[in-house]
């Protein structure tokens, strides 16, 4: 199981992008089921249809209706941790998205995401673990 974040999801479908080649290799490869926030799925669709097109927006609607990817909600109780951390960031920023993420990750007791956000990612320290794991 892995939580997936935004940029390797974009990365895979902008074939001109610098990581195009690890994100689908990454996503290709990864155990399952790929996990993805819920405002991430918003961010990513925003993101292919604005820079790629419609064609690359509905590609990525297609692997969630197919179960290649899995939309994870922000639950309810999410939302306290999701502000607690925000708060806690808000000097790097922490944005909501990058801080659902991190909820998830708690959340679900998992260490690995699949990101390019290192900036963000490893300045966060977690509930669960010492620090997360990121890839590619």
């Amino acid at each position: 199981m892995l939580i997936v974040d935004a940029g390797p999801l974009y990365a895979a479908a902008a074939r001109r992008d610098k990581h195009h080649e690890r994100s689908v290799e990454l996503l290709s490869d990864a155990p399952r089921p790929l996990l993805v926030p819920a405002l991430v799925i918003t961010e990513v669709s925003y993101l292919l249809g604005d820079r790629i097109g419609p064609h690359a927006e509905l590609a990525f609607a297609r692997s969630l209706a197919n179960a290649e990817l899995v939309a994870e909600p922000v639950l309810d109780s999410d939302w306290e941790r999701v502000a607690e951390l925000m708060d806690q960031y808000v000097d790097l920023p922490l944005g909501t998205v990058d801080a659902s993420v991190v909820a998830l990750a708690e959340r679900r007791g998992l260490e690995v995401i699949a990101t390019l956000d290192q900036r963000h990612f490893r300045a966060v320290t977690p509930k669960h673990v010492a620090a997360f794991t990121l890839v590619p």
